[in-house]
Formats: structure tokens, sequence, C-alpha cells
């Protein structure tokens, strides 16, 4: 497998201790970085890995899979050296990808990557936004989401049923049976919106749907033009004015602050 990331073979580890040690060690340097009580803000570390199928086997020895809690614990001697009094409750999530997401920090001589979730002490804040449709057919052309309305899902039809049997409620909606090619790349259960109270922001999420090698999601920044690429459902993207999201191949929501104008009588 082709791996964006890998400069060239000397990035491959040699064996599994290699590889723990290359994660490690980089977990070691991030979390130096929490000082003067900054570690209680830490909420868990997510590990990425984007190594070929032939060396998959290598990395899950290297954390060692098969023994559920244990890399857990050499992080949280690493944590408990530095005295980062990490919460009782912090996580520790490792998830196999094609490719690393943007967001994550790479890990010299691994094909690896680390992403530290954090709780900001900021004050709690609320909001009122708008998802207005630009390309596809959705049920309206403008959806208002509030900070107190909860997870917003996005996805092909309006209620569906999953595979775990249960049904789910997309509140933006793209009817599948309609005559719109657009709609059909859209998966039923593609992404979805929900605020976040430490930031103060929404937050664009990937559901199963929505990620490789499924139908994909594109986020093209507002201000900066800067596209990225959802390809985890982990990692979420920050929504800021202006922001646009394809869906699929061709379905285009934007976000916005700013209240439509009401058409005059």
């Amino acid at each position: 497998m082709f791996n964006l990331f890998k400069n060239d073979e000397k990035n491959q580890p040699a064996d599994v201790k290699a590889a723990r040690a290359a994660i490690l060690k980089a977990v070691k340097q991030e979390l130096q970085k929490a000082e003067g009580g900054e570690g209680r803000n830490i909420r868990g570390i997510d590990l990425f890995i984007a190594a070929p199928d032939s060396e998959k086997h290598v990395y899950e020895a290297a954390v060692y899979a098969d023994e559920p809690g244990r890399f857990k614990n050499e992080v949280q001697k690493i944590a408990d050296d530095y005295a980062l009094d990490l919460p009782s409750t912090w996580t520790l999530e490792t998830s196999h990808l094609a490719e690393l997401p943007l967001e994550a920090i790479r890990i010299k001589g691994a094909d690896a990557a680390l992403f530290i979730r954090t709780r900001d002490n900021t004050i709690k804040k609320s909001a009122t936004a708008f998802i207005n449709v630009l390309s596809g057919e959705a049920e309206q052309k403008t959806y208002q989401i509030d900070s107190g309305g909860g997870k917003i899902n996005i996805g092909r039809d309006k209620n569906v049923q999953t595979a775990d049997g249960f049904f789910r409620l997309n509140q933006i909606a793209f009817p599948g049976e309609i005559n719109n090619n657009i709609n059909k790349y859209i998966s039923r259960q593609h992404a979805h919106i929900e605020w976040n109270n430490d930031t103060g922001s929404f937050m664009l999420y990937a559901d199963e749907g929505g990620v490789p090698p499924g139908n994909k999601i594109k986020v093209r920044a507002g201000a900066s033009e800067v596209l990225n690429k959802l390809i985890s459902t982990q990692i979420g993207h920050r929504l800021d004015e202006g922001d646009q999201v394809i869906l699929g191949e061709g379905a285009v929501i934007v976000f916005t602050y700013k209240e439509p104008q009401k058409a005059k009588p």
C-alpha cells in the first residue's frame, strides 16, 4: 500500500520493539508539553496506524493488542513520571487507517500518528448557526442549528435502519428516491454536527459511511481555503464561518453564523 507520509524505508520500524519504542517516545514528547497541571485537561490519546497489511501485525504486537490495558499502563507510567495528574477517565484508542489524519502528530520512525484530546478551560457558550445546501437536494435549503439542540445527523433519507437494527434520524436529510444523482452518493450514516462546550464551537464529525473506503467528506475552510479530508470518526473538524463541506461526490453544504435574509413581501 502506498503511504503518503512514508519518506523512505528508514521510516519503517525494524521490529516490534522498535515500533513500540518510537510510539512511546512520541507519547513522552507530547506529554512533556503538559506542565503546570495541564495533564488533568487531557481527555484521551488517539493512536493512528497507517502501516501496510504486511506490517500490521508488527504494530498490533507493539501496542499489546491482545492484552487490553497494558499499553495504556505504559503510557500512564510516563505520565506519572512527570506528575501530570491525568484524569482517571482518560482513554487510549488505537485505529488502523489507510492514511494518517491531517490533524494528528506524525511519529518519527513509524507509520503512525498521535492525537491528544484535551479539555480547554473556557466558559461555556451558546450559539446559533445555519447550514445552507448549495448542491444536492435536501429536504430544506437552509437548516438552523443550535448549541443546545444535541447531535445533528446528516445522511441519505430521514429515517434509516442501521447495521445494529436500530433506526437513525437524519435531521439534515437528502432523499434517496428523488431523481438526483448527487444524493445517491451520500451515505445513510454520513456525518454529524455537535456543539463543543469546551471550545465554544460546532464540530463536524464523519460517521461510518463518511470515511474511506465509503463515501468521503472534504472541507474547504472559509477563511484560509485549506482543504481537509475527514478520514476518521474520532477527529472532528471545527466549523468556522464560510466552511464548505462536500459530502460524497458532489453534495455541498456551507456553514455560517449569518442568518439568511428573509424575502421581502
